[in-house]
């Protein structure tokens, strides 16, 4: 298709109104006609800055992942809450756009996902954690996010506590347990986080510090930075 001959949206624009359509009208509504009309534009000038809707979509992805509010190092005590804080920003970042889950796990911003993870993997072996167990901590913690966030975004992200709707006739104990149970999804998902991470790091002491700075990754607003290109 051939390209009008001057730009006439900025390619953050595009982003924003795609993302805008897919959280308010669902990611089967999102077509490259719906967004034009939401741009009032003509739809070849989409292609000033994408060759396609899965360019544009990847870049959606992207954008959810750069909407995560990395938490600043002085607002948490110990290395184990700083990896809740961080893993609780992203889960809530995928809830703030449920609609688009699946463009995550389709299109994954494989750049700013390594870069964090290169920088997490750092300060794991800052606090003397061996090569090879870091990355049973880096993997984990990123399954373990994911997973929450999918669980929760199929449950159109209710904040209530996990399995209160268990039918205590067909699962008494799955009930009784749950019953007994008084922290929200949450709080539950912050506690399985500090499990994993007491279990799977043992020999570093859980008051030894959070992480000096985030800078590789984070940016002055708080949120995850592009990398340079």
């Amino acid at each position: 298709m051939a390209r009008p001959p001057k730009p006439l949206i900025l390619r953050e624009a595009v982003v924003e109104a795609s993302l805008r359509i897919i959280d308010t009208e669902g990611l089967a509504a999102f077509s490259l006609p719906r967004l034009a009309r939401e741009l009032n534009v003509q739809a070849p000038s989409l292609y000033h800055h994408f060759s396609d809707k899965a360019e544009i979509l990847a870049a959606v992805a992207r954008a959810i992942v750069l909407d995560t509010r990395v938490p600043d190092p002085k607002s948490v005590p110990n290395w184990i809450e700083w990896f809740v804080a961080l893993s609780l920003a992203f889960r809530e970042a995928m809830l703030r756009h449920r609609n688009a889950m699946p463009l995550i796990l389709q299109y994954p911003p494989r750049d700013v996902v390594l870069r964090s993870y290169g920088s997490g993997a750092e300060f794991l072996q800052e606090l003397g954690i061996p090569e090879e167990q870091v990355v049973v901590i880096v993997e984990g913690l990123d399954a373990l996010t994911l997973g929450a966030g999918i669980s929760a975004a199929a449950r159109g992200g209710e904040p209530g506590r996990p399995f209160a709707n268990v039918d205590s006739t067909v699962d008494p104990r799955l009930a009784k347990v749950a019953k007994a149970n008084k922290r929200s999804a949450t709080g539950v998902f912050a506690d399985v986080i500090r499990a994993f991470l007491r279990g799977a790091a043992p020999q570093v002491p859980e008051t030894a510090a959070p992480p000096r700075v985030w800078g590789r990754v984070a940016s002055g607003d708080g949120k995850v930075a592009q990398p340079a290109s």
